[in-house]
């Protein structure tokens, strides 16, 4: 795995179709993934060669770009003030991500406004350069939803930086922008908290299964952000409450109504644990807890959690997301939950995470009531945790088997009635790990489901259909083969 994880950190880069001479009105795609916005096909491109130089005001994109160019070809590209690929920031009218693409007889152009832009211009070029053959193409290109993330569950199987640094990697190639580490729940701490030093000992000393767990020192938690900026992914914590606490219950008692510790937890139930409402000690480690995480993470977002709480009235319920998003806004951050905190009375610019398929959309419109935007994840599209057939060997079946076509067809503004993309943050996939023991089980789940609903959140509805899709992403086959990305060999897509 050594050599391919260097591979994945120098930039991910994707296969192409035949690509001759063509015009706007050409039937057959180009293998992108996520397709782009607009996409005219040229008479002429060129060929790559050791040598090219890469130019670029945003030196760290174009060395990324030379990188992984270099690391997928074996061409040795440079990096300078003149040659034939060119980055420049001298499109404003594209956006924050947006970015225009020029491909000719002379070189390659990309326009952008921000860095940013460039670099998901840059994932586009890599996939057209894989085969040092770049054919003659104007792409003009702009996400759909300014929100397109994943979300790993490191509570229930922690994973260590390394794998998470891979996982990111998987992300940014598809151009999403959104980690979502869901660091605590009942069979695991996985955070260090000044002045709770038991979450470390104690709560974060397990996991499914009874295995030896672990958790992310600051230094290992500002690696990951650094690593994820890098590839601009901003990363949003998750710390679940009022439920979802075993372990931090296990670790501090205080927390506890009675004052008597649980049993750490290694099954994979939910719904028993909550905080103790009322209690000071509850609001000072929210306040701890959260402060800490504002402090260590640059994005704007923190997430408080929000879901499956059973051991609490609504009264007790709506008292400690309100303690949990005081606390929140108090740092300077904004509010992100799942959709059972729509009914409590949540702080301006918060986000509301749509999960439950079978129910929730009332709590979901009461957010939106109060001003939220929506970030879409609903269950039996976009959670990686769900089989894909009876016969995956891991994975759940609550929310049904989801297939790869069930993963892709579907339109976010069409799921919650009355919420449409003036409502909608963005999309989200999230992968619980109950059954997720190693890397290879997370890229077996992810995939080819986690491109799949990255073009969901980034192309144009009107430009998609599961037929096309489905032909582009047969050829990147070859590319998770070499890459030892473990993968489902869906019989919806005619594998290579």
């Amino acid at each position: 795995m050594r050599v391919v994880w260097r591979r994945l950190s120098l930039g991910l880069v994707m296969l192409v179709t035949s690509c001759g001479s063509g015009t706007p009105a050409q039937p057959e795609q180009l293998a992108l993934v996520p397709y782009p916005a607009s996409v005219t096909r040229l008479e002429q491109g060129f060929t790559i060669e050791s040598g090219d130089t890469v130019t670029s005001a945003e030196p760290a994109v174009a060395a990324q770009l030379v990188a992984g160019i270099s690391a997928d070809t074996g061409l040795e590209l440079t990096t300078g003030p003149t040659g034939r690929i060119r980055l420049d920031l001298d499109a404003p009218q594209a956006g924050a991500e947006g970015y225009e693409l020029t491909v000719g007889p002379g070189g390659a152009h990309i326009s952008a406004a921000t860095a940013e832009g460039l670099f998901r211009g840059a994932q586009t070029f890599r996939q057209l350069a894989r085969e040092r053959a770049v054919p003659g193409v104007r792409v003009s290109d702009r996400p759909r939803y300014a929100w397109r993330g994943a979300m790993l569950d490191v509570a229930r199987h922690f994973r260590p930086v390394a794998d998470v640094k891979r996982f990111v990697d998987l992300m940014a190639a598809y151009k999403l922008n959104v980690l979502h580490l869901h660091l605590t729940d009942d069979q695991g701490w996985r955070i260090a908290v000044p002045g709770w030093p038991n979450l470390t000992t104690v709560g974060a000393s397990t996991e499914v299964g009874g295995g030896p767990g672990g958790f992310y020192t600051a230094a290992d938690y500002r690696e990951i952000v650094r690593y994820a900026q890098e590839r601009f992914v901003r990363v949003v914590p998750e710390v679940d409450v009022p439920g979802h606490t075993n372990a931090a219950l296990a670790a501090h008692p205080e927390l506890t109504c009675d004052g008597v510790a649980p049993e750490p937890y290694t099954g994979i139930k939910v719904g028993f644990s909550a905080l103790c409402p009322g209690k000071p000690e509850t609001a000072r480690f929210l306040n701890d807890v959260l402060k800490e995480l504002a402090a260590l993470t640059p994005g704007h977002h923190l997430h408080i959690g929000g879901d499956e709480v059973e051991k609490l009235s609504p009264r007790e319920y709506a008292q400690i997301v309100e303690l949990a998003t005081q606390a929140v806004t108090a740092n300077g951050k904004e509010v992100v939950g799942w959709q059972e905190a729509g009914a409590t009375v949540l702080p301006p610019n918060s986000l509301i995470q749509y999960w439950q398929t079978n129910g929730g959309p009332e709590d979901v419109k009461r957010a939106v009531a109060q001003g939220a935007k929506v970030i879409m994840s609903p269950a039996s599209r976009v959670y990686l945790d769900m089989k894909y057939d009876d016969s995956t060997r891991i994975g759940q079946t609550w929310a049904g088997t989801t297939e790869i076509d069930d993963a892709y067809d579907w339109d976010p503004a069409t799921l919650i009635e009355g919420i449409g993309d003036d409502r909608i943050e963005g999309v989200e996939m999230a992968l619980w790990t109950e059954t997720v023991v190693t890397m290879n089980d997370v890229e077996l789940l992810a995939f080819p489901r986690l491109p799949a609903i990255a073009e969901v959140a980034w192309t144009p509805q009107s430009q998609r259909s599961f037929d096309a899709f489905a032909t582009r992403l047969a050829p990147l086959a070859t590319v998770w083969d070499r890459w030892e990305v473990d993968y489902h060999r869906s019989p919806r897509i005619a594998w290579p």
